[in-house]
């Protein structure tokens, strides 16, 4: 299933101009977020009543916060909205009135921004929301910075090995192999990783 597009820029904790999901069985509960948040300024707000489909339809609302509430969640229910949060790629807060260490340890797991146990009140949503985006903003930073590191350090064993052949294949010295290397890949506007990987494609269909 079709996933929702990471932000291009996450929204800053205190701007109004975001689409929020409400996800609530309950319309007192869903009465006393979407008041919360309408008296903090936010307009831009939808109320999701059931489970059915629930996926489907969040991506058809797109919404960029997601707010869930839970009067006492079974554990079918904690892990439904677990995956929820999982797929969505946003900042997702879950209001319960009843937990424990399991679940809570379950939601942090799972990506859950914020995990509010018995704390469901109009007073709190904004701040609660603040927390929320700004959670998952750090959290987004920290897990872009961990790709990168993994991706560069794919790039430098993809480099290594391409040395290591061009020094077997031509008899050159490590420091004249990636000079080659890196001559090629300004000469032809690429990625030196390109231009390794292009050298060991080249050497297994050789083989």
């Amino acid at each position: 299933m079709q996933r929702l597009a990471r932000f291009p820029r996450a929204p800053h904790p205190s701007s109004r101009f975001v689409k929020i999901v409400i996800v609530d069985e309950s319309p007192v509960r869903a009465a006393i977020l979407e008041e919360g948040l309408r008296e903090a300024g936010f307009a831009d707000i939808e109320r999701i009543a059931g489970t059915n489909s629930l996926l489907r339809r969040i991506y058809a609302l797109d919404p960029e916060v997601i707010l869930i509430g839970l009067e006492n969640p079974s554990r079918d229910e904690l892990e439904q909205m677990f995956q929820v949060s999982r797929a969505v790629r946003r900042p997702v807060a879950m209001f319960v009135d009843q937990s424990d260490a399991a679940s809570i340890q379950a939601s942090v797991e799972a990506g859950v921004s914020a995990y509010i146990v018995d704390g469901l009140k109009k007073e709190r949503i904004k701040s609660i929301l603040d927390l929320c985006v700004s959670r998952f903003n750090a959290f987004a930073k920290l897990q872009g910075e961990l790709e990168r590191a993994r991706s560069d350090l794919e790039e430098r064993k993809v480099i290594d090995r391409a040395k290591g052949i061009l020094m077997k294949s031509k008899n050159m010295p490590e420091d004249e192999a990636y000079r080659l290397m890196r001559s090629v890949a300004m000469r032809e506007n690429k990625k030196i990783a390109d231009i390794a990987q292009s050298i060991i494609t080249a050497s297994e269909l050789l083989k």
